[in-house]
């Protein structure tokens, strides 16, 4: 994999919106972040105040601010300012020919995951991490810490709780993943992941117990749980139920029965996802991680 050269104190940086439409209002604290405490010079994307729908403008517009900033030298990261839907419908126009002479951070989580994936294929290291839209919320001091230590170089290391449904063991390998909707939704494109040997992670939000249940058989008939080296389970939030005949079972429920029949190790409960502590995960570098009865450890290969 390569990796994109880390930041230091006056790198140009940009932040733009590649899915859904942003409140600028709503980036204040991220962007005193990134300019005041990180001391990073921040061009800002037009899509930051642009909307055409749902979205943070056409999918023209977007894709071209998107690709003013892949192909800018002097820009060392871009971040998404949000995510929302529509990141996969920029990927076939875009050009990675200028990124791959000067590669740069790319980061973000949930709908960025489709990005995450398209550049591992490409054997890009990116970030799957907090965005500048939820610097601010209570509780996220730690996810923005981490994002920092890893656009730095510095160490990271987690460690969770255990969780009764963990299954203990070893594993080493690169680490890929994201939102569970969208690694089902990119099998089958020139995006899909492959997970041959790898430490997959795996979250998601607002989705119906039977629709994660799809998506699950969906990554195993693709075969994307059977050659894992080992699987983290993050965050599955604001889950919905049917409203007649319940589903009968929970996130970690469903998941644990597809992996059941595997010998990986399996964390659940990880601090990954639509939560304000999220975790930064490089996608795409080497990991150990290491599940006991007392507690789960991920470690960064630097």
């Amino acid at each position: 994999m390569i990796r994109p050269p880390y930041l230091r104190a006056g790198d140009r940086v940009g932040v733009l919106a590649l899915a859904s439409q942003v409140s600028y209002d709503a980036l204040f604290e991220g962007l005193r972040v990134l300019r005041q405490d990180w001391q990073l010079d921040v061009v800002e994307g037009a899509t930051l105040r642009t909307s055409y729908h749902q979205f943070a403008g056409t999918d023209e517009e977007r894709r071209a601010d998107f690709q003013r900033m892949l192909d800018d030298p002097s820009i060392k990261a871009i971040f998404s300012a949000r995510g929302g839907y529509g990141s996969s419908k920029l990927i076939d126009g875009l050009s990675f020919r200028r990124f791959k002479k000067h590669p740069k951070w790319i980061i973000g989580f949930s709908d960025i995951t489709a990005l995450h994936c398209h550049l591992h294929r490409l054997a890009y290291e990116s970030l799957h991490a907090t965005m500048p839209k939820l610097f601010g919320q209570e509780g996220a001091s730690n996810a923005v810490e981490t994002l920092r230590k890893a656009l730095w170089g510095e160490p990271l290391q987690y460690e969770a709780v255990a969780h009764p449904f963990n299954r203990t063991g070893t594993a080493t390998g690169q680490v890929v993943g994201g939102n569970l909707c969208l690694l089902a939704h990119l099998i089958g494109s020139r995006s899909e992941l492959d997970t041959r040997d790898k430490v997959l992670f795996i979250e998601d939000v607002e989705e119906t117990y039977y629709n994660l249940d799809r998506m699950m058989v969906q990554l195993k008939r693709a075969r994307k749980l059977d050659q894992l080296a080992g699987l983290i389970v993050g965050q599955f939030t604001d889950m919905k139920d049917n409203d007649t005949i319940k589903f009968g079972k929970n996130a970690n429920e469903i998941i644990a029965e597809f992996v059941a029949e595997y010998d990986y190790p399996v964390c659940f409960d990880f601090p990954v996802g639509h939560v304000p502590d999220n975790r930064a995960m490089i996608v795409g570098r080497e990991a150990q991680l290491s599940t006991t009865s007392e507690s789960t450890r991920l470690i960064f290969v630097n």
